[in-house]
């Protein structure tokens, strides 16, 4: 029987009706679901579209905390209407890195009347400008800046200073010899700072890290709980480091108890910084420290020492041997649960019971790792990289089977050579051509052995048996690893001279190949992942297996993989990057890599890809095959291609994205800071040496530095 037109109407409608509303949800999960909504989108778009979302949208819980850092599509005029809507109701406001917006925009700050956290790291801002908006802010307890040639503190307002001196935390970036704001920041509880001096101007003199007379013993450090500072190379950073640290040598903070200090290279030991270091001997008890190696080697700073209840610890590239570590930092193997950071970078004698006498590449002492473990059970960032740490082939003593007991970690770097499986290495007949028969009869071809393409036939070879598969398995939230080779050195480092001829892999790391790789697809969680220096890799097939199952991974790092003349790796890195949805950093470092149609295509399905880098000699690239990834991947800010291409090609390429940004109304904010606004291309002429850039935005890169293990103060 057939039914009236009216009756199926109504029965479509009264579906429609019984269906979920959002509006119904509680106001408790709707403003779950709006706090994954950036505050712009919230205040100038979603509030506008209903009456209870007005409501919600204006939140406490959702405007106390305004993140614009990495909102890339964020403009002068967006950040004057939501200071002008809800600058009020801010109580932290972070900015860091928004280079693109112009100096102006730090005026409407001033309507924050409430600020207590302020951010404004990479803003553009002059000292004029700095006093106006601080004088502002009576409520300011942390504040991070950044410190500009033409920075003058004599032009700070008594209001200005005044604010300054109820800030209790405070972050300076210095790009001049300058003690910025910290002179009038009396009540100092948390001081980090980052030396980014050059030692040279643009115009080629010589800088010298001498500063204003009278001002070394302005500093007041009385109230110091924590003082850190990062030292980009060069000698002006450690001149100006100096003289901050020499208030801190005539009186040592009783309250302090985080001391690090992070240079690069040789940083020598004068007497004020000996001074210093007894000083914290006598009077304080430290919980996090760090210093330069020269500190530390040939002295016996650390058995004077005094911690209370450490949580970070690095030794990085310190001739720190086995057993000062285990009797000088934990004690002799006592309980140490509190440690959950520890950066053994570069300490090649560290797994070693005495240094001397010792080869980098003998076997290391199981029972020094083990006490490790076991006294640091919570570790949660483990830093073992740059050293040969060789595992005998004793049963249960392998590093990989005694790092699974750490079930915390967070982060884990590790040399390529410790992850090899000894027992299966030595069961293998080695592969030299000597092993062949020397006969007259017929030839015999030698080739590379093939591997499987996929996760199913690979288990078929009993890989999940190597120990490195068991740790993989063991560690299963963990978020960030990086095997990088012992000998490995980047062409392009960030804090090291270039080296163009670098050692040869470890002779245990030619072992380590495309199953090894395989077993890291077991970290669900992973978000961050760098392998360098790879030999034995022959077809990447474990990259694919990474890609299907890491779906969470947003940095990616590949550099020198398998043969150096070849990139053997190129089909499954194309089929890997069709599943990396979130990836957002890729870096690619290597020879005669050819970034053509292929790559770009299979590139483009990343579609959150934010910044790309690739490093290459004697690399090649396609024009149409770049303009096309440009265009399809609107997320891009930053694209990074040091090649072997012609200075024609470079320039013509640059040309034809400048004009295609400039065509795109989406991009183009304010033209007080750049043109082409945020985009920029750096493209290698001949043998990555020289390089023609648009502007490289002011963003960190992603490099193999091995710096993994990071401090949260």
């Amino acid at each position: 029987m057939s039914r009236s037109g009216e009756e199926v109407v109504s029965e479509e409608s009264e579906e429609e009706s019984n269906g979920v509303n959002l509006m119904e949800f509680s106001d408790e999960i709707l403003l779950h679901i709006l706090s994954y909504v950036p505050c712009t989108d919230l205040v100038l778009n979603v509030r506008r579209t209903c009456r209870k979302l007005a409501t919600l949208c204006l939140d406490k819980s959702l405007t106390h905390t305004v993140l614009l850092q990495k909102d890339y599509k964020v403009n002068k005029d967006k950040v004057k209407q939501l200071m002008r809507d809800i600058g009020k109701e801010i109580y932290q406001l972070n900015m860091a890195g928004c280079y693109w917006l112009p100096s102006s925009t730090i005026d409407h700050v001033t309507r924050c009347k409430n600020l207590v956290k302020l951010n404004l790291s990479g803003c553009p801002i002059t000292s004029l400008r700095l006093s106006k908006m601080l004088s502002t802010l009576q409520h300011l307890r942390s504040l991070a800046i950044d410190v500009s040639p033409g920075f003058d503190a004599s032009q700070l307002s008594s209001e200005c200073k005044a604010t300054l001196s109820r800030v209790l935390e405070l972050k300076q970036t210095l790009y001049t010899p300058s003690y910025g704001v910290v002179p009038c920041c009396t009540s100092l509880e948390k001081l980090l700072l980052y030396f980014e001096i050059l030692d040279r101007s643009r115009e080629g003199f010589m800088l010298s890290g001498q500063l204003m007379v009278g001002e070394s013993n302005v500093p007041h450090y009385q109230n110091l709980r924590i003082f850190y500072a990062r030292l980009a190379p060069g000698y002006v950073n450690q001149e100006v480091v100096r003289l901050y640290l020499a208030v801190l040598s005539d009186r040592t903070p009783e309250n302090l108890h985080a001391f690090l200090i992070s240079a690069p290279g040789s940083f020598a030991e004068t007497g004020a910084t000996k001074n210093l270091l007894d000083s914290m001997a006598r009077n304080v008890c430290l919980d996090a420290l760090q210093l330069p190696k020269a500190w530390i080697n040939g002295s016996g700073l650390l058995q004077h020492l005094k911690f209370n209840n450490p949580f970070y610890f690095s030794f990085s590239r310190c001739t720190l041997s086995g057993g000062h570590l285990i009797q000088r930092v934990i004690n002799g193997g006592k309980d140490l649960k509190s440690l959950t950071s520890l950066n053994l970078s570069g300490c090649v004698h560290c797994l070693a019971p005495e240094s001397l006498f010792r080869k980098a590449e003998d076997d290391i002492d199981s029972s020094i790792l083990e006490s490790l473990v076991v006294s640091c059970c919570n570790l949660r960032h483990l830093n073992l990289s740059a050293a040969h740490h060789h595992s005998s082939d004793s049963i249960g003593s392998h590093l990989c089977q005694l790092l699974s007991r750490l079930k915390h970690l967070l982060s884990l770097a590790l040399p390529v050579c410790s992850i090899t499986d000894v027992a299966a290495s030595v069961e293998k007949p080695p592969t030299a051509p000597n092993l062949v028969p020397q006969t007259f009869g017929r030839k015999v071809r030698i080739g590379v052995q093939t591997y499987p393409r996929n996760l199913a036939d690979q288990a078929n070879q009993t890989i999940e048996s190597s120990v490195f598969w068991a740790l993989m398995g063991s560690l299963r939230f963990l978020e960030t690893l990086e095997i990088i080779g012992s000998s490995f050195s980047s062409a392009m480092p960030r804090n090291e001279p270039a080296i163009r001829n670098s050692l040869p892999p470890c002779v245990r790391a030619q072992r380590v190949g495309d199953s090894e790789v395989a077993a890291i697809s077991q970290l669900t969680y992973l978000q961050s992942l760098t392998l360098a220096q790879l030999p034995n890799i022959l077809t990447g097939s474990g990259l694919v297996n990474i890609g299907l199952q890491c779906q969470h991974l947003r940095t990616l790092s590949l550099a020198n993989l398998g043969m150096m003349g070849k990139v053997v790796y190129m089909s499954a890195l194309m089929d890997m990057l069709k599943h990396c949805k979130c990836l957002r950093d890729l870096r690619l470092e290597q020879p005669y890599f050819c970034a053509g149609a292929q790559f770009f295509q299979a590139l483009s399905h990343c579609s959150s890809l934010q910044r790309l880098c690739i490093v290459s000699r004697s690399g090649t690239l396609q024009s149409d095959a770049v303009m096309s990834f440009m265009a399809s991947c609107l997320e891009v800010i930053m694209c990074h291609m040091f090649m072997g291409e012609s200075l024609t090609v470079c320039k013509n390429l640059q040309q034809s994205i400048v004009r295609s940004v400039n065509g795109r109304g989406d991009l183009l904010y304010d033209s007080e800071q750049y043109s082409a606004h945020k985009k920029g291309l750096v493209v290698g002429v001949g043998d990555v040496a020289r390089v023609i850039r648009i502007h490289v935005p002011d963003l960190p890169q992603i490099s193999h530095d091995g710096g993994l293990v990071s401090v949260s103060l």
